[in-house]
């Protein structure tokens, strides 16, 4: 598999984000197109030497065609992948190979949502399917509950391990400029925070914002004159195992353990290589879940790793650098977000910058615990 995969070979060359946090008066796709110029203009590149194009909208099912007649493009190629918060690892794994194919020559990914401002609710037509329904779930939240409420029966995590995920988060964001919620949070203001579906409170789910991303794809030997500095992909790997939590064997396992061994077995790493995660915390037990199958500690050690201090700043694995989902932003899907927090600290550029970053790796979720998909960025010392 590793030698398959056209490791280093292609880099993010730009990279944007724009509007996040509140952004009254953008609809979704005005923000994502803000956020695609941006990182165009960060490449050093000019919008119609881009050919290929990748989203995913929460609110526009075609949005692969509303997208390029909006930036005025004829592009080669459109994907509209719709895993959820997964499809932009996924889009950098098909960038990559057809980069690397010939078959493209530059691959504008981006992502925008306007659902704090446009009402502030989840931006989702997506529900519970026909087999689940009858129990009344919250989509998606119960699931993630079920996953918990498992989790500490079969591991002992408890609901302080979980604050510790949320205060983690908010420490890092403390320090952004960038970051939406700031300010104290206690290990008390988590505990006593309103249950919405037993063991998750409000504190342990994501934040409901606006904001967009974008990165720029090429292969590395043009990004290196380019104008910012290349991040090379070095692995990309993607995973399905249900689409409802329900039909999964163990609730406790996620697909993230077969993406993160693929991708990293393509990028030559470990999981004790990897010097920062930027994971996709919908809701705290992801980063515990994550965590476990990704290798960075044992299965059911997650919640007993995050209450260590490892994740948050000064600890050993410095886990959503930018605050993540739950305190920097979530605008209904925060995968490309995560990937270019990973970018930017291999760039220098991250508001919490840390020294030496060589290997990054960023990992998306979609659905409920559905699709998970990893990507491992490097310098291009690591090339």
């Amino acid at each position: 598999m590793g030698d398959m995969f056209p490791r280093g070979r292609t880099a993010i060359a730009g990279l944007a984000t724009f509007g996040v946090g509140e952004t009254p008066g953008y609809s979704s796709m005005e923000l994502t197109a803000k956020a695609a110029l941006l990182a165009v203009e960060d490449a050093g590149l000019t919008l119609p030497e881009v050919d290929a194009l990748f989203i995913c909208q929460p609110d526009d099912f075609f949005a692969g065609l509303s997208f390029a007649e909006y930036l005025g493009l004829q592009p080669r190629y459109t994907d509209n992948n719709r895993t959820g918060g997964s499809a932009f690892m996924s889009h950098m794994a098909s960038a990559a190979l057809m980069l690397e194919a010939g078959y493209i020559d530059c691959a504008l990914i981006a992502y925008g949502s306007n659902q704090r401002s446009n009402g502030g609710k989840l931006a989702t037509k997506i529900t519970s399917n026909a087999w689940d329904a009858p129990y009344a779930p919250l989509f998606p939240l119960t699931s993630y509950a079920l996953a918990a409420a498992r989790h500490m029966h079969e591991f002992g995590t408890t609901r302080e391990d979980l604050a510790a995920v949320a205060l983690a988060a908010r420490a890092w964001a403390n320090t952004n400029p960038e970051a939406f919620a700031k300010g104290p949070l206690t290990m008390e203001d988590c505990l006593s925070a309103r249950m919405i579906s037993t063991p998750i409170s409000v504190r342990d789910c994501c934040l409901v914002t606006d904001g967009a991303a974008a990165i720029v794809m090429t292969r590395t030997d043009r990004a290196r004159d380019l104008a910012a500095a290349p991040v090379p992909l070095l692995g990309a790997a993607a995973a399905t195992w249900w689409n409802s939590v329900a039909q999964s064997k163990d609730v406790t396992v996620t697909a993230a353990k077969e993406s993160g061994a693929r991708a990293m077995a393509m990028a030559g790493v470990t999981p004790s290589d990897i010097q920062t995660a930027q994971l996709y915390d919908a809701f705290t037990i992801n980063t515990v879940l994550f965590l476990e199958d990704l290798g960075f500690c044992p299965k059911g050690e997650g919640g007993r790793f995050v209450s260590s201090g490892a994740i948050a700043p000064g600890g050993s694995l410095p886990v959503n650098t930018n605050g993540g989902g739950l305190s920097c932003c979530h605008p209904g899907m925060y995968g490309l977000f995560a990937v270019i927090e990973a970018a930017r600290q291999i760039r220098g550029t991250a508001a919490n910058q840390l020294p030496g970053i060589d290997l990054a790796l960023a990992h998306g979720n979609g659905g409920t615990l559905s699709s998970q998909a990893t990507v491992i960025l490097g310098s291009m010392a690591t090339v």
